[in-house]
Order: C-alpha cells, then structure tokens, then sequence
C-alpha cells in the first residue's frame, strides 16, 4: 500500500492531463494494459496523473498496481456505478486536462500524442475531440479542424456520445457531473460539455482503442438491463430537451439538434433491442407527449431525412423493424 500514490488536493506542479481510469471486476490483465498504455505516452511523469477508481470489484486489483509504485493514484469505494466512478476521478483530478479511460480499453502511443502535441502547441485550446479503433491498422496522417466553440461544432455537425473521445480542461465542467445510477450518462454529459467548450480541435486521429467485449455493459443480453437502458435513454431525452429551452438561442440550436439525432438513435436501439412493432409504437407516443416527435424538418444528415420520413408513417415503421436488425450494427 505504501508504494501507491497518496492522494492530497495540492501538487508542486499541475500535471496536463488527468487520466481517469473507472474500474469493476475486469481481469487484472485489461487494467495493466490499460495503465501501461498512458505510461508509453510521450509525458513526463509529473505531465501526468494516473487515478484508478475501483467500484467496489470484489477482488481488487491491488497486486497488478503495485508494480507501479508512486506512478498511480488507487481508490476503492463502494460500488455505485460508472457514474459515480468518474465524479470522483472528477474530484481528485489536479491535471489541467482530464482524459476518461475505460479499464478494458487502452490508448494508442502516435495518434494519442498527436492530441497531445495540439494542446501543447495551443495552450488555449479548451478541448481535444479525436477518433476511436477497434483494429491494429496503424494510421499514416490525421486531419485537424479547429471550431471557435462547441456550440458552433454541435450546431453543423454529429458528434460521437463516448466521453472516452473527448480531452477538455477540467475548468470547464464547472458543476457539470454525470448522471448516478443509469446507463447513457455519456449521451447526458458530453454535449453540456461541449456547449461550455471553446477553442476546440477535431482530429481524425484514432487515438482510442474500443475493445468491443461480449459481455460489457453495452453488449449486455440481459432482458432487465435492455428495457432499463431504453428507459434510461429516454430520460436523458427529457433531460436534454428541458435543458435546451433553457439556453439562449445559438446554444439551444446546437443541443436541439443533438437531441434530434439522440431521439433517432432512441427508436433505432427500440427497435434493435425489441423488435417489436407495437413496442416501437408505444416508445413514439411516449416521444410525441414530450414534444420530442416528430423529428424535427432538418436536414441533419442523408441518414437523418430518411430515418424522420420512414418513423413518422405506420407503413415506414414497419419497415424499419423489418430491415434494421438485418443490417451491420454501427456504433
């Protein structure tokens, strides 16, 4: 235990980033990886700060980090979710930057320093957004595109839900935390993020590697948790839509059109996850009551328009449950 850093809310120097790292009864090995990515990037120990929020496994993974020594802040808390994993990483966090890793997922060494390098050199950046993988396939260049604000980012443009993609300065969360005891937080928490975001850079570079696991939380089979993560991401619809009227104009266009395609990606996982027509039905008027369908008349993307014009008839609903579970899932 000694050989673990202790945690104090004052540092000599401020790292740059804070790597956040939420952790619940994965094999030790996954971690290990995990951290050893962060360790290969090009920081120097006091550029970086490495906390392990370990929710309550019920064998912990103490062993494997103590081969680290001084290099890992550890804590272990009772279980309450991924949500409260990451507010406390939140609160610890001393870096400048903070940057969520999921401990079965790992960073890639070139195009993760390529983030690194923008920031460095633009030190008023407010936030990274970069690419994930799930190959080996090594990238040969990156495109950067800067954007004044999130807002203006939101307002043209999707964007992906997974905070794991996003590198932003910790001051602009201000009281900004994830949502306890649901699944979407992600959905919830990264386009207040972005509103509250200036000077961004978007790279293509594929700096985060996704291990699609069978039997993570996103892959789940469970019955149970497939109905509660659709109540879920309905409740983040509310949420979201409650939120936009309250903002002023250019920043609730920008969240009304992340609710549009959130609202899309809603009856697209009904679907996926029931396919079941009357079930469909009863999701869409839950929508309609909530002033969340129909899809609003924007030319979002191709996909988009022709998502809102098959969802808004009983014959296009119809084929949607009909040819979507045939098609190749997309993240």
């Amino acid at each position: 235990m000694q050989n673990i850093k202790t945690y104090t809310s004052h540092q000599e120097t401020q790292p740059l980033v804070s790597f956040v790292i939420a952790y619940y009864d994965l094999p030790v090995q996954m971690l290990g990886k995990c951290i050893g990515s962060i360790l290969a990037l090009a920081l120097h120990p006091g550029e970086r700060e490495i906390i392990v929020i370990d929710d309550g496994s019920n064998v912990s993974p103490m062993n494997i980090l103590m081969q680290y020594g001084e290099e890992i802040i550890y804590v272990r808390q009772k279980n309450a979710g991924l949500s409260n994993a990451r507010n406390k990483g939140i609160e610890m966090a001393t870096g400048q930057y903070i940057q969520f890793v999921d401990a079965d997922d790992w960073l890639v060494a070139e195009p993760y320093n390529h983030c690194l390098n923008l920031l460095k050199q633009s030190p008023d950046t407010d936030m990274v957004i970069f690419d994930f993988t799930t190959t080996d396939k090594q990238q040969s260049s990156y495109k950067d595109t800067t954007y004044p604000s999130g807002t203006d980012l939101m307002r043209h443009h999707n964007i992906h839900g997974m905070a794991c993609g996003y590198l932003f300065q910790k001051k602009t969360l201000s009281e900004l935390r994830f949502t306890s005891g649901i699944y979407h937080e992600d959905e919830e928490f990264t386009p207040q993020l972005l509103i509250r975001s200036e000077n961004i850079i978007v790279t293509t570079a594929q700096a985060y590697y996704y291990n699609q696991r069978p039997g993570s939380i996103t892959n789940s089979g469970n019955n149970e948790k497939k109905l509660k993560r659709l109540d879920d991401f309905q409740g983040v619809l509310k949420r979201l839509n409650l939120i936009a009227d309250r903002l002023p104009n250019n920043d609730r266009l920008a969240m009304q059109r992340r609710v549009a395609q959130l609202t899309m990606d809603y009856i697209y996982q009904v679907i996926i996850q029931t396919r079941s027509l009357q079930q469909l039905n009863t999701s869409i008027e839950t929508l309609r009551k909530e002033g969340l369908f129909p899809l609003p008349a924007n030319n979002y993307s191709q996909k988009y328009t022709w998502f809102r014009h098959l969802s808004n008839t009983n014959i296009g609903r119809a084929l949607l449950i009909k040819t979507l579970p045939l098609l190749k899932t997309e993240r």
